[in-house]
């Protein structure tokens, strides 16, 4: 066990751990701290914490110190004066000629080094750039591509919900979004109103998309041939959430009805024709699936199922993850071998055939063509005699 603190840069952004010192922190205690850029000046966001080595990636970096008001005055002179930079780095920019938007400007903690943030579409040739900034800030200068979703990060914003940005918010890492989620959850593939201010899809649709890949497997796809107790009929819409399926029914095309999951029998799953030699089933026997208390619809999984087997014993119905592997369970597969009365297995044969007894007894050997005969080595070392 080792002990650390978690510590941020920046608002929003990722967690880096450090070794105390044994020194205790608190949550919001000012940290200086050595980084790759340099001393540095972060929040705490985690105190003293044991955690395994094995959860270590790298290998810790001490606290330098705790920070001190002189400190935190240093880093409000620093926001001070990226705002200058900012301002002087835009006219260099615009006197060059160069095609690149400008984002943010940072400090370090020590003043000697300044960080530009920058978008574009191509690569940009910024050596001139940067030699006329350093003359001009009297700093090193270092600039740095960023992507759009990088750049709403480190602006901030308000979504179409409301609420701030999740990026610039809590988000550490980006996580991959592809339109696939989008169709999974029956979301409008507009553009518009699946993507985020940054143009790229919204980072939210990856917060349910496990929940809704786990409700696709227990309904009915679109356009499937299913019976309920109302009769045959063909799902025309599916609401996920609420578990439910719209049926146009082959008696009332014109007037869809909403079923529970568990009161659908399915047919045919997916389009397709209609199955050849299909005969409807009774109302009557149909009615079965659904049983009504005190005046309300109730299904319950154990007497459907029930009833679904009692009704129609040679159809299938959409069974629960792992009932298919129960109900194959004590059926005999085909291949099956019977134990004889020695423990030999052995396949079962037509009755028109021989006894295995008469053949071996015709006076050949009988040996099945699937087997090689093995031959018995010659313990002399020569040729067999003949």
């Amino acid at each position: 066990m080792v002990e650390i603190i978690s510590v941020r840069f920046k608002d929003g952004g990722k967690e880096y751990y450090f070794n105390p010192k044994d020194i205790r922190f608190q949550v919001g205690d000012g940290v200086i701290v050595e980084t790759a850029r340099g001393t540095e000046y972060a929040r705490c966001v985690q105190g003293n914490t044991m955690i395994d080595e094995i959860e270590l990636t790298a290998p810790l970096r001490p606290v330098v110190r705790m920070a001190t008001p002189e400190d935190a005055k240093t880093v409000e002179k620093n926001r001070e004066r990226e705002k200058r930079a900012l301002s002087v780095c835009q006219q260099k920019i615009a006197e060059h000629g160069l095609d690149m938007k400008l984002v943010r400007a940072e400090y370090s903690f020590d003043g000697s080094k300044i960080l530009f943030f920058f978008t574009s579409e191509g690569r940009v040739d910024f050596r001139a750039l940067v030699k006329d900034l350093a003359s001009t800030l009297h700093a090193r200068i270092e600039l740095r591509q960023i992507g759009v979703r990088d750049e709403a990060k480190l602006l901030g914003g308000l979504g179409i919900c409301g609420k701030p940005f999740c990026c610039s918010q809590f988000l550490g890492e980006f996580q991959p979004v592809s339109i696939k989620m989008a169709k999974t959850q029956n979301l409008s593939l507009n553009p518009t109103k699946i993507s985020g201010t940054c143009g790229r899809l919204m980072c939210c649709l990856k917060y349910e998309q496990e929940a809704y890949e786990d409700l696709v497997k227990h309904a009915p796809k679109q356009e499937s041939f299913v019976e309920t107790p109302d009769g045959a009929g063909t799902v025309c819409g599916i609401n996920l959430l609420r578990q439910t399926a719209q049926v146009r029914l082959e008696s009332d095309p014109d007037s869809p009805k909403t079923y529970h999951n568990c009161e659908l029998c399915v047919v045919r799953s997916g389009k397709g024709k209609r199955p050849e030699g299909y005969v409807e089933p009774p109302l009557e026997e149909l009615a079965k699936l659904r049983r009504v208390e005190d005046g309300e619809t109730v299904t319950e999984e154990a007497s459907l199922a029930a009833a679904i087997e009692a009704a129609f014993p040679s159809r299938e119905r959409q069974a629960a993850p792992g009932e298919e592997e129960r109900r194959s369970g004590g059926r005999r597969s085909r291949g099956h071998r019977s134990p004889r009365n020695d423990g030999e297995a052995r396949p079962q044969q037509p009755e028109a055939e021989e006894p295995r007894e008469e053949r071996a007894g015709s006076g050949g050997s009988h040996r099945p063509s699937s087997r090689r005969r093995r031959r018995r080595p010659n313990k002399g070392g020569g040729k067999a005699q003949g």
